[in-house]
């Protein structure tokens, strides 16, 4: 029979919300229940989720029509945006190595061997700002300056070149490192990298 009357109702949502203070027993039931409950709605929800329509996740043919006009395209414009460094790319042609990668190339040894006083990592790295990529000398902040080599003991080289990048070698007290230069898109060349040379 249904419940007519405030009072009968409010007496039977205080049995309801009562119940689980009515002993140790019903508490430790309903936190686990709660427990439960909330571990499979966590696990539920997030399936339901990632399941879309039947057919959404199939990419769609590419389009033929004009550059520029596909949805999610940037239009042509002369506006550039800001975007990482480019990798070195395997696919690029052989070319000679360019003057002012060499110059680069050598102005980041020189300046690379240089370690300021206190061995200031901040200040070696403002150094090398100029020189380097943004990517490469957020890693180079965890190179404590005190390691690397305290002379170049012959010019730098290029050892191999391409149009997006080239290596050179850099001979030094300590052996031969190879640095990569790379085309940054402002068309200035930087050091994207350097390891221990064979």
């Amino acid at each position: 029979m249904p419940i007519r009357t405030n009072r009968g109702r409010a007496a039977v949502y205080r049995r309801l919300w009562g119940w689980p203070l009515r002993s140790p027993r019903h508490l430790a039931a309903a936190i686990i229940m709660f427990v439960v409950v909330v571990v499979a709605l966590g696990v539920l929800i997030p399936r339901l989720l990632d399941r879309g329509p039947a057919g959404q996740q199939v990419a769609a043919p590419p389009s033929t029509s004009a550059p520029g006009t596909q949805v999610g395209q940037l239009p042509a414009s002369g506006a550039s945006l800001p975007t990482k460094e480019p990798a070195p790319s395997n696919s690029a042609k052989a070319a000679p190595p360019a003057a002012d990668a060499q110059l680069v190339a050598e102005l980041w040894a020189e300046n690379w061997i240089k370690p300021p006083p206190n061995n200031d990592v901040d200040k070696w790295l403002k150094q090398l700002d100029e020189y380097t990529t943004p990517e490469f000398l957020a890693q180079m902040a965890t190179i404590d300056p005190r390691n690397v080599p305290k002379e170049l003991t012959d010019r730098v080289k290029a050892v191999s070149s391409t149009t997006s990048s080239i290596d050179f070698e850099v001979p030094t007290d300590l052996g031969k490192v190879r640095i990569t230069t790379v085309r940054a898109p402002d068309g200035k060349w930087r050091v994207n990298s350097y390891t221990k040379a064979d």
